[in-house]
């Protein structure tokens, strides 16, 4: 009898051991946010790009950086619910700001102008226009004024869009979480 409950105390003992490794596994899977695959070696793979954004908790929204640019983080932004551009997220750009290109493709017409002042200190005038939306991953803010850069080559994402998150930028995803 003894040996046979030593055997029962081992197996339960290795039971507890799997169980807790397969809950640690997925705890880990849950932390990393974005989708990924697990190689045969067990190195994580990133797959972001081919999932797009899952939020990870209640009102935090994990978006996979497409690329960077020098070392800024490039992702992609829906406007109007149909639209969809690669912009910068800058955490310095008060307002958002898309080229012209873009404006003509979501046929915007200016609505007037404002003043900003840019990274080197120079006062430069923008025309402004609105757009009904602006959502990247599962964020989404409604009715949101756009200045339009003639010469930009790239929109940049500004404050106006995530001013109600805070902005966490990570290695391959930016989390946008609800304050």
């Amino acid at each position: 009898m003894k040996r046979v409950s030593g055997r029962w105390i081992k197996t339960i003992a290795l039971v507890s051991m799997l169980m807790f490794l397969a809950s640690s596994e997925r705890i880990t899977a849950q932390d990393m946010g974005a989708c990924y695959m697990v190689t045969t070696s067990g190195r994580a793979i990133s797959l972001g790009k081919l999932c797009g954004v899952t939020p990870s908790d209640k009102g935090v929204f994990r978006i996979p950086i497409k690329r960077r640019m020098g070392k800024t983080p490039i992702v992609d932004v829906t406007f109007n619910g149909n639209k969809t551009f690669e912009m910068i997220v800058d955490t310095g750009a008060s307002i958002t700001l898309i080229t012209s290109n873009m404006a003509n493709t979501l046929k915007l017409k200016p609505t007037g102008t404002m003043q900003a002042e840019i990274a080197d200190g120079s006062q430069v005038k923008f025309p402004i226009s609105q757009v009904n939306s602006i959502a990247v991953g599962g964020a989404v803010v409604n009715n949101v004024e756009v200045a339009i850069a003639p010469k930009a080559g790239i929109g940049l994402l500004g404050h106006n869009f995530f001013d109600n998150y805070d902005v966490k930028i990570l290695g391959n995803v930016i989390e946008f979480s609800q304050r």
